[in-house]
């Protein structure tokens, strides 16, 4: 109960921050698969990078198996977030 408390709490802003990343990366003219595959990525690798600071240096498969847990949730609600956007909302040009 304890990690997805964290994760409401003080994963918010770093899913911001993997919003703000990936909309970058977007702003560079990757799109499409490679797009999504780049914020699972991140938000794999921010999310894990998160937890080893909160919780310290995982010892044994449990500590392992929530690190990971944690930078997968943390990248699939990015990148799934993302999409479900992208596809509700289509881009609007403004000029």
């Amino acid at each position: 109960m304890t990690d997805f408390s964290t994760l409401l709490v003080a994963g918010i802003p770093l899913v911001a921050v993997i919003f703000g990343l990936v909309e970058f990366i977007k702003s560079l003219g990757l799109k499409g698969r490679p797009l999504t595959i780049v914020s699972l990525s991140i938000g794999l690798i921010l999310g894990m990078l998160y937890k080893v600071a909160v919780s310290g240096f995982p010892v044994g498969f449990a500590a392992w198996f929530t690190v990971i847990f944690f930078g997968l949730a943390l990248g699939l609600v990015a990148s799934g977030f993302y999409k479900f956007l992208d596809s509700r909302f289509p881009p609007v040009f403004t000029g």
